[in-house]
């Protein structure tokens, strides 16, 4: 019994890598590093001396974050 091999034509195409223009980008770093400030600030000097918010919420909820990034609190 003979089998016919059919040679196997995959037509795998690689896809064109296409860059991300600057422009593009530019928008979503800059919100993203805002962002990150936002963030930083809450963690590292909220409740301190330039508190904004009143009370001491914000100060627990990143209690441990603040000695895990090595700012003082206490």
């Amino acid at each position: 019994m003979a089998q016919s091999a059919a040679p196997a034509t995959s037509s795998s195409a690689v896809p064109a890598i296409t860059p991300i223009s600057l422009k593009a980008i530019a928008p979503w770093a800059v919100f993203f590093g805002i962002l990150m400030l936002v963030l930083l600030y809450f963690v590292g000097a909220e409740q301190g001396a330039t508190s904004l918010l009143s009370g001491s919420g914000v100060h627990e909820w990143v209690h441990d974050g603040r000695h895990l990034l090595g700012f003082p609190c206490h």
